[in-house]
């Protein structure tokens, strides 16, 4: 049966530079070649829900379980670059965060990533693209099932979207979880997309000590 959108499937996948190296994966081989450590472990996720690249998820909706090779240029993979990304900020802002700017160097400014271009007295050049913009790639994408099962969808949803396996509970057409005291305002204002992809509403219960819920 071809896949639909809001389908959760279960893959492998290698994303390399088309005619360079390997920039992404989860299969071990593949890792240990990036010098991760990363856990090799299989991807679930929803189609049609940017939990994968873009690009990527267009490709798959309407496929069969199987393999596929996708090839993708730029604005459908990393986007293109952008002139304007490239940005000289001035030498006191890295000493003010003592920072030593080094040209190669990937730093953080302001949650975006940077890549130091130049260093030149007091201008420091650096590009703010995505280290893969402008580049074709290409994937290679094992669908190994769609999952079915309701528990598996919830937790690869709350993994992707908060890096927490919450405990949960469904009554009827409600999802109940049980959140750590701060998360509850967070998650909450995913309760539309929980209706959109697992059609169920959701209630947000604040629990003190998350190891000893409430019977």
């Amino acid at each position: 049966m071809a896949l639909q959108k809001n389908d959760f499937i279960e893959i492998e996948f290698t994303g390399r530079i088309k005619d360079g190296e390997v920039f992404d994966s989860n299969i071990s081989e593949e890792l240990k070649k990036l010098n991760s450590n990363q856990q090799a472990k299989p991807f679930i996720f929803s189609l049609g829900q940017d939990m994968f690249l873009k690009g990527v998820e267009e490709f798959l909706i309407g496929k069969e379980i199987g393999d596929y090779e996708i090839d993708l240029g730029p604005e459908n993979a990393f986007g293109v670059r952008n002139p304007s990304f490239i940005q000289m900020i001035p030498l006191k802002v890295f000493i003010e965060h003592r920072i030593n700017p080094i040209p190669g160097a990937v730093l953080t400014f302001d949650n975006k990533l940077g890549k130091v271009l130049t260093v030149s007295g007091g201008r420091i050049m650096v590009d703010f693209n995505n280290p893969l913009a402008g580049k074709e790639v290409i994937y290679k994408i094992k669908i190994l099932r769609k999952v079915e099962d309701i528990n598996e969808k919830i937790n690869s949803l709350n993994e992707f979207l908060f890096r927490k396996n919450f405990k949960f509970v469904i009554n009827d057409k409600k999802l109940i979880l049980e959140v750590e005291k701060g998360f509850k305002a967070l998650v909450e204002l995913f309760k539309d997309k929980f209706k959109e992809i697992l059609d169920l509403d959701i209630e947000v219960k604040e629990i003190e000590d998350i190891n000893k819920s409430p019977k």
